[in-house]
């Protein structure tokens, strides 16, 4: 679990080598985790974050069609390219950083994560590139990619010769 504190530490008073319950491997625990968080931007539990913006996509399979979709919360449809050359869809566009710090004001905490993005998805040969659709709605772009209907077996009558 990654969790943040908001309150500031008084860089001139120095922190209790032992937690106040008297749990020394607790208050290591958290000068380690406090280390962690100050160099890398999270705990050492909490595993490596990627740098940037990677948007989180599901992508469905039926007989009739795959669908991919992105969570691309804060961009707006022109943001975003979608593009589908050979059998490779790329999904690529920038979250910009919102920047509206008043005079005297700095960030104390920042989760959010900002910058240019580029997904690509390699598809089989089954899919119709005349028909994809791309629709984005409440901050999720789904780019459906029908399939071209296989040919149905049929019977070939042989002739004699």
């Amino acid at each position: 679990m990654y969790t943040t504190s908001l309150i500031q530490r008084n860089p001139d008073r120095p922190r209790p080598a032992v937690a106040r319950w008297g749990d020394t491997l607790l208050s290591l625990d958290r000068e380690v985790d406090d280390l962690f968080r100050d160099f890398f931007g999270g705990t050492l539990f909490a595993g490596a974050r990627p740098a940037g913006f990677v948007p989180a996509v599901d992508v469905r399979e039926t007989d009739a069609e795959i669908a991919v979709s992105v969570e691309l919360p804060g961009l707006a449809p022109e943001d975003v390219d979608v593009s589908l050359e050979d059998d490779v869809l790329t999904i690529r566009g920038e979250k910009k950083l919102e920047r509206e710090e008043r005079d005297g004001e700095r960030r104390r905490h920042v989760e959010r994560a900002f910058g240019s993005f580029a997904r690509r998805f390699r598809l089989t040969d089954d899919v119709d590139a005349d028909a994809v659709t791309a629709v984005h709605k409440d901050g999720v772009l789904t780019v459906t990619l029908p399939k071209v209907a296989a040919p149905e077996a049929r019977t070939i009558e042989i002739q004699a010769g």
